[in-house]
């Protein structure tokens, strides 16, 4: 199965989003579900009225992946994931990560993958977990 990546950021008035390497497919909205909704509408609208000119990727077997920029992240999450949690999971002290996700600050690659890091080891230790 082959994968398009879209990436959704913040921008002033709202989340914008669009393929990575796959031209045409945009979409934007107030929230992060709201971008995620307007850029499966986008690929649907694509495939029904541009089939001669839509990527191929969109007639096989495909899924969406979503890469986030930090500060979107942390504030779609944020219903979830305290600031002092993410400094329990991450390291990073929480006045830093109120710095990414307000925008106020850019975390360095290395900060960036930390908390990528963190994130994917808390998730598979959940998916390990049994009731």
């Amino acid at each position: 199965m082959k994968t398009v990546k879209i990436i959704i950021e913040k921008t002033k008035d709202q989340y914008t989003a669009y393929a990575e390497k796959v031209e045409g497919i945009y979409g934007g909205g107030d929230t992060v579900e709201k971008a995620k909704a307007s850029i499966e509408k986008s690929i649907q609208l694509i495939k029904k009225h541009n089939k001669e000119k839509a990527p191929k990727i969109l007639f096989t077997e495909y899924r969406l992946v979503y890469k986030f920029d930090t500060q979107s992240l942390l504030n779609y999450y944020k219903g979830i994931f305290t600031n002092a949690s993410l400094e329990r999971i991450t390291g990073i002290r929480q006045k830093q990560i109120q710095h990414y996700a307000s925008g106020l600050k850019k975390p360095r690659p290395a900060q960036k993958k930390k908390i990528q890091n963190s994130l994917h080891e808390l998730a598979n230790e959940l998916m390990a977990v049994e009731l």
